[in-house]
């Protein structure tokens, strides 16, 4: 890729797009991906000033040509649990071999992470950042979980909170092993000195309403509890079993309920008439060999769709988007059309974003480049690193 720069503008055409996703249906072909052919985005600073057909692009001191690859929004990944030590390759691998493993899943990543020192967390959560940027993700979500005791909840969302706007408070992942006997107590730690610990760090509040975590009285007063301190409700919902999750979800207007594998008619149903964000997460069913969500279902009812990798060490061990749009499209019934829309301005929907998974003017110039003609190649050629170059807020950054 070549680029010529001056330094008496902050104006950058990028030109010689071959096809662009601007997620705007407004845009060239009317679509919802508002897809442009032979395209070109005039970047002003840290946002998108002008996009449109490169032969009618405006003049800019700044060029950068793009040598007729494909050009998508950079990747949200509104769903990961970043904030973590050790690790559960034993775990994994007995399961994949069929065999009966009896350590302690979650509580095994509890023990880690309450062990590594501040210095450790960070390093491993910039590691999993920097594999998450190279193939194109330029917005993430984080949260905490592993700790479950007030200060390990709060200096995990502290570590995350300098790396991202997007940190979601979960304490309430598992009932902590130190109350394993007095599930109350803990509930009323996560929604007291716990949330007061945490406020601070976060913006979102997340509870795993699931049996053998939280049911949905306790996840209600959970996220409740952290509506009231300013904190906006996410829920894992509904991944191992049926539950009350998705329609809580809902009821307290939620901007994500996470998983959706198991649902009623009902559950759907209150999805589409709600503004809650179904986001799913194709690297859990991957790597546990369980039942892949219905998109196609939720789709068809009209219901918001989002993509995201849900990277953790335990059940969802990826950060690339590209993996998750692929298995999305082969297992999940999406189109390759849904499934990079989903991944981009889904993701930002379930973020409340309209600032980021859009190619428009206003929005943050947030780009992947694609070593490839169309957005299409990221489900047809499947663990291929596409990725050739994304820009941050108008900077190049890998």
């Amino acid at each position: 890729m070549s680029s010529r720069t001056s330094t008496t503008s902050t104006n950058t055409l990028i030109t010689n797009i071959a096809s662009l996703v601007t997620n705007d249906p407004s845009l060239g072909d009317g679509s919802p991906l508002g897809l442009i052919q032979n395209a070109a985005v005039v970047i002003d600073g840290d946002r998108i000033a002008w996009t449109g057909e490169k032969s009618k692009a405006p003049a800019t001191d700044n060029q950068v040509d793009a040598g007729g690859r494909a050009v998508i929004p950079g990747f949200v990944d509104s769903h990961s649990h970043l904030v973590f030590a050790g690790d559960r390759t034993q775990e994994f691998n007995a399961r994949m071999s069929g065999r009966s493993y009896t350590a302690g899943g979650i509580r095994t990543t509890v023990a880690a992470t309450r062990a590594a020192s501040d210095e450790d967390l960070e390093r491993n959560l910039v590691h999993y950042l920097g594999e998450a940027l190279r193939q194109g993700t330029t917005t993430f979500e984080t949260k905490s979980g592993y700790g479950l005791t007030v200060e390990d909840e709060s200096r995990a969302l502290r570590i995350a909170a300098a790396h991202t706007d997007e940190v979601t408070y979960l304490g309430a992942h598992i009932v902590s092993p130190d109350y394993a006997d007095d599930p109350a107590g803990y509930v009323a730690l996560v929604t007291g000195q716990m949330l007061d610990a945490c406020v601070p760090h976060a913006r979102w509040i997340d509870v795993f309403c699931e049996k053998g975590a939280f049911d949905g009285d306790q996840a209600r007063a959970i996220l409740t509890a952290g509506k009231a301190k300013g904190l906006h409700p996410r829920v894992h919902a509904n991944q191992l079993s049926y539950g009350p999750g998705v329609q809580l979800a809902v009821e307290l207007d939620a901007a994500s309920a996470d998983h959706c594998t198991h649902l009623t008619d009902a559950d759907v149903d209150a999805l589409a008439s709600g503004n809650t964000v179904a986001t799913l997460l194709p690297g859990a069913e991957f790597s546990t060999r369980a039942e892949w969500p219905d998109a196609r279902r939720l789709l068809d009812a009209g219901v918001t769709v989002a993509l995201s990798t849900d990277c953790n060490p335990g059940s969802s061990f990826t950060s690339s988007v590209p993996f998750c749009i692929a298995l999305a499209v082969r297992d999940m019934r999406m189109t390759p059309d849904e499934a990079i829309w989903s991944a981009t301005a889904g993701g930002a929907a379930a973020l409340r974003r309209t600032d980021i998974g859009r190619i428009t003017p206003g929005a943050y110039a947030d780009l992947a480049f694609l070593d490839a003609p169309s957005h299409v190649h990221l489900a047809y050629r499947p663990g291929v690193p596409l990725v050739s170059q994304v820009w941050r807020r108008g900077v190049p950054v890998a």
